[in-house]
């Protein structure tokens, strides 16, 4: 369920230029257990600011490859939002539910602290507001902390927020209306933001069918929100008006597109299509609008942002909120230009970074 399309280059560095990375960070200590990645895409808009993922990743290959397309995505995410952030992205390598520990936090925690502000952390899969806590104790360039202490709290209802306005926008155009009540809409990945995201959608009265990689957390949700449980390789076989990926990436790709029955593509995973220049046009051939992840599940980092550089909730909801006129907007241009969602969204990211470093170039 990581992202699994495999990079032309084989080398290291050629991995890293492919993608126009900046920086790309090993961390290891063998006391603790500890093997991370921090990527660092671009800087152009400012400090790359992302989430610490951990995962038991089938080899050190397969997290470089995550790393470096989370925070690709990350920038795209800053940049089209409107934010003065850069993309960045960190995964460890474990297995969370028994490597994670607070000295391998903290050590984390030091390597954070040791690029001097150009790259702040903040949850993401299998990491809490607690984790965050610990890595705090060793640097300052963390954000997503509790409210508690001064922090800006749990990114994740945020990010359900930004990815139920992104599925409204693009039902809109699917439909002819944005309302979700009686459409039939199956969620991949039930953990903290598609739980979220299923409470908006049970509000609205949409009919749910839902799977998760973790049994016990699909029946808990299935129960609490009155849904359809599948198993999860059945869930892109189910006939639905919208398929919301929620996990991880990659869950759109030569496989599954195929086996899609929706007409709405829209969820808060990250890197959904496993090549964007293959499933992008795929999507749009099979007559599916897409909304394209890094703008939709932009909500969690507008979060995050305000700790970092000032703001209040009602600040970070109406910001947040935009992301259904970006949307409208980005779905119009692709149609018009007639490419695809993923690469209107793109441009409009590069766009803005490129305009931005021109007035940066004479500072």
């Amino acid at each position: 369920m990581v992202e699994t399309k495999v990079l032309t280059e084989t080398s290291v560095f050629g991995q890293v230029a492919e993608y126009q990375h900046e920086q790309v960070v090993f961390c290891h200590d063998h006391e603790t257990g500890l093997r991370a990645i921090i990527g660092i895409h671009n800087t152009v808009l400012g400090p790359a600011l992302g989430g610490t993922r951990m995962w038991h990743y089938t080899s050190e290959a397969e997290a470089l490859n995550d790393v470096l397309r989370l925070s690709r995505g990350m920038t795209y995410k800053a940049a089209i939002s409107g934010l003065n952030l850069g993309g960045g992205k960190a995964v460890i390598i474990g297995d969370a539910k028994t490597m994670k520990t607070e000295a391998l936090l903290r050590k984390f925690g030091r390597f954070v602290q040791n690029l001097n502000g150009k790259y702040i952390t903040a949850e993401d899969v299998n990491m809490t507001t607690k984790d965050m806590e610990y890595i705090r104790m060793e640097t300052k360039h963390v954000s997503g902390l509790p409210e508690s202490m001064g922090g800006s709290g749990d990114p994740s209802p945020v990010t359900a927020y930004g990815t139920y306005m992104g599925m409204k926008a693009a039902a809109k155009k699917a439909f002819g209306s944005d309302s979700l009540q009686g459409k039939r809409i199956a969620v991949q990945g039930v953990g903290h933001v598609g739980t979220y995201l299923l409470e908006y959608l049970q509000k609205e009265g949409a009919q749910l069918v839902l799977t998760d990689y973790y049994e016990d957390r699909a029946l808990q949700a299935g129960a609490r929100f009155s849904a359809k449980v599948v198993g999860l390789d059945e869930i892109y076989d189910q006939e639905v008006d919208i398929y919301s990926p929620c996990a991880l990436g990659a869950t759109l790709n030569d496989d599954t597109l195929r086996r899609l029955k929706c007409q709405v593509v829209a969820g808060c995973a990250n890197n959904q299509l496993a090549d964007e220049n293959v499933h992008g046009p795929a999507l749009v051939k099979q007559g599916i609008i897409y909304a394209p992840d890094f703008l939709i599940n932009a909500g969690g980092l507008i979060n995050v942002c305000s700790e970092v550089q000032g703001g209040n909730r009602q600040s970070v909801m109406t910001q947040t909120e935009r992301i259904y006129d970006i949307t409208t907007q980005v779905l119009a241009k692709a149609e018009q230009e007639g490419s695809h969602p993923q690469a209107a969204a793109t441009r409009q990211a590069e766009e803005r970074i490129a305009a931005i470093g021109k007035v940066k170039s004479t500072y």
